[in-house]
């Protein structure tokens, strides 16, 4: 006796991606591009805010605040963050602690607001380019 041939089966339809709204990694700045972006508008040297030493008070919020920057806007973590720095993870946690707290003043979060704005959109912020200090303090 002879059994008939199997009918074919239909095709499966696409799978689709697991996570279609997921960024690709090239939607998101450079850790070099917002070193740059906080250098430049804190008027000190890219490659201070690198340096294994502190440096003066103005390189030292620089780089608290491209730390905390890379942690809000670039989604990183303490660790990554520590090693693009130079730095451990826990001094990484501190300054975003230290520049959340100046957070309170409303001339600081706008600053700090227009820089995580420019820096996502990759563009120049949209503040007075005339006060430089993030901290409110004088240019």
């Amino acid at each position: 006796m002879t059994h008939p041939a199997p009918a074919p089966r239909p095709a499966a339809p696409p799978v689709p991606p697991r996570h279609p709204a997921r960024p690709g990694p090239a939607s998101k700045p450079s850790m070099a591009a917002l070193t740059a972006l906080v250098a430049r508008e804190l008027g000190v040297p890219p490659r201070a805010l690198v340096r294994p030493t502190r440096g003066p008070a103005a390189v030292a919020l620089a780089r608290q605040t491209a730390m905390y920057l890379a942690h809000v806007a670039l989604g990183q973590n303490f660790s990554a963050i520590g090693r693009a720095f130079g730095r451990d993870r826990t001094t990484a946690a501190h300054a975003c602690r230290i520049i959340e707290e100046t957070r309170d003043d409303p001339a600081t979060d706008a600053r700090l607001g227009a820089l995580e704005r420019a820096l996502v959109a990759g563009r120049e912020p949209a503040v007075d380019r005339a006060r430089r200090n993030v901290s409110g303090g004088r240019a």
